[in-house]
């Protein structure tokens, strides 16, 4: 027989459930400009019916309803979105770096501009034909080797300032691994807590939401793959468990997070004590367990990733000792053979012509502190410099009349000079055939193209990122106007339930107060 006060644990469940659902909304609202907040939903379930199953049940036919209850409290997820948004992610990571990278590099060179290199040896050019015309004017020759200076000052600055971005391109390579491993370790944390909570029952909703949002942190840095393990025990159905991860390379991926556990990212060949990066990286290890010391090297690294877009900016080696490869040095690269062929042209051109005492020229271009000419250490040459005179702007004999002497003041080797920036340069020492002005303009060409490629690829990725992004937002943000549909719904539900309440107490009321009261 069922019993008389079975109507109030009805009601009462009704009454326990709504309002789980009404402080689940008040949860929400609260929460509706957090970042990274999935909104929860509670999930409501019916009570087993009476009588119940067994020898022992009732007889009564049929199953009476008995209420109500919380079954759980659901985040709203979308594992799929997830995934798709991780990976426009990475993506996203490698192109905006790209794009930071080559803008920086566009200041450094400054072109086009009235003061960059371009502007530089137009004027070195400029004042060369005038020397032309007045070879023994001093004023002229002091000019031309102020614009010798620039053109020198000029070629060591924009190297100085393409090293010093790709220093701090390195720098920012050794935060970004600070960053990863850190990223690691708080996920190993929350995994921890998570393995705790879910054997008990619960659905750690909040420490999901944590979690989920680093993830997507580091998916801005490397490629991942994400998945997940039942931590068992009393666990729901729905508990998502502890994350593993791994990094997606071009051949096998790397597991470096599982449970507990993660692998502690390092750059090979990075000096300990100083935190200094070698010239160009050959590789990261991935130590400890699980991943044990895997090696991640460039040829296994995917094209995705901030990482790897600050690694394919900074240089990189396939192998230790092997070729650099990158956009710092090959721009670097270039420009050392630009100014090498440049000098070596300049010089070959001076010492064949003579100076106003009729001494044959020497080198202008010279190097710095030994070596070969380079866009770091080019310069013109001392005695040059503070006796203009040595200049060798005249050739080495009278032009149309080559048995007579020297015409020291003819200035046909000076026309021969402004010359050397549009000869063809070829040779090991040469560039390819191209003048120096040809192949000046073919580097500003490339990396015009390489920025809008970058700021093409940028934008692409950002509009679909975007769009998962808001695809996100419409399955797990917070609406206002659907917590407050909600808020009437689950207020009226419980009201209900309350009224229901006092229908059962007038109820019994008349039953305990009165029964047997008939005829008084």
């Amino acid at each position: 027989m069922r019993s008389t006060f079975m109507g109030l644990e009805t009601s009462k469940r009704g009454l326990y459930t709504q309002q789980s659902a009404l402080y689940t909304t008040g949860h929400n609202v609260g929460n509706a400009n957090t970042p990274g907040y999935s909104r929860q939903r509670v999930n409501m379930q019916a009570t087993s019916g009476f009588p119940g199953v067994g020898l022992n049940a009732g007889t009564t036919p049929g199953f009476l309803g008995t209420g109500v209850e919380a079954g759980s409290i659901q985040r709203i997820r979308d594992t799929f979105v997830d995934h798709q948004f991780r990976s426009e992610s990475t993506k996203l990571g490698y192109w905006e770096s790209q794009t930071k990278a080559i803008s920086q590099m566009e200041d450094a060179i400054g072109e086009p501009s009235e003061f960059g290199l371009q502007q530089t040896l137009t004027d070195f050019w400029q004042s060369l034909q005038t020397l032309a015309t007045s070879p023994e004017n001093g004023g002229a020759r002091a000019v031309v080797v102020e614009r010798g200076v620039a053109v020198a000052d000029s070629f060591k600055y924009i190297s100085k300032s393409i090293s010093e971005i790709k220093t701090n391109l390195g720098d920012e390579i050794n935060v970004s691994a600070i960053n990863i491993n850190s990223i690691f370790s708080q996920i190993t944390e929350l995994n921890k807590q998570i393995a705790e909570v879910e054997p008990n029952g619960y659905l750690p909703n909040d420490l999901y939401d944590a979690r989920d949002g680093l993830l997507d942190q580091l998916s801005g840095y490397l490629p991942i793959e994400v998945s997940y393990d039942k931590t068992g025990g009393r666990a729901l159905a729905i508990a998502e468990g502890t994350v593993t991860i791994k990094i997606k390379t071009n051949g096998d991926s790397i597991t470096v997070l599982q449970k507990d556990q993660f692998s502690e990212i390092s750059i090979d060949g990075k000096d300990l004590a100083t935190g200094e990066l070698p010239a160009a990286i050959t590789g990261f290890t991935f130590g400890g367990a699980p991943a044990e010391d895997a090696k991640l090297t460039m040829t296994e690294m995917k094209k995705s990733g901030e990482l790897k877009s600050l690694v394919d900016s900074y240089g990189y080696s396939d192998a230790p000792g092997g070729d650099v490869k990158g956009l710092y040095p090959d721009m670097l690269a270039k420009l050392d053979k630009m100014a090498n062929a440049f000098a070596t042209e300049f010089n070959k051109i001076h010492k064949e012509g003579t100076d106003l005492e009729g001494n044959t020229g020497a080198d202008f271009f010279v190097v710095v502190n030994g070596g070969s000419i380079s866009a770091s250490n080019i310069k013109v040459n001392e005695s040059i410099a503070k006796e203009p005179n040595k200049l060798a702007a005249s050739t080495s004999k009278q032009v149309g009349d080559p048995d007579t002497n020297p015409e020291v003041g003819n200035g046909q080797n000076a026309k021969n000079l402004s010359n050397a920036l549009f000869n063809k340069l070829s040779g090991p020492d040469g560039l390819g055939g191209s003048s120096v002005q040809g192949f000046f303009a073919q580097i500003i060409g490339e990396l015009g193209v390489s920025g809008q490629q970058a700021i093409k690829m940028t934008g692409s990725s950002g509009t679909l990122l975007l769009a998962v992004s808001n695809r996100r937002d419409s399955i797990s943000s917070v609406s206002l106007d659907e917590e407050m549909t909600d808020m009437i719904r689950f207020q009226q539900a419980y009201n209900a339930s309350a009224r229901m309440i006092t229908v059962m107490d007038e109820a019994l009321d008349k039953i305990i107060n009165g029964m047997g009261t008939v005829g008084r």
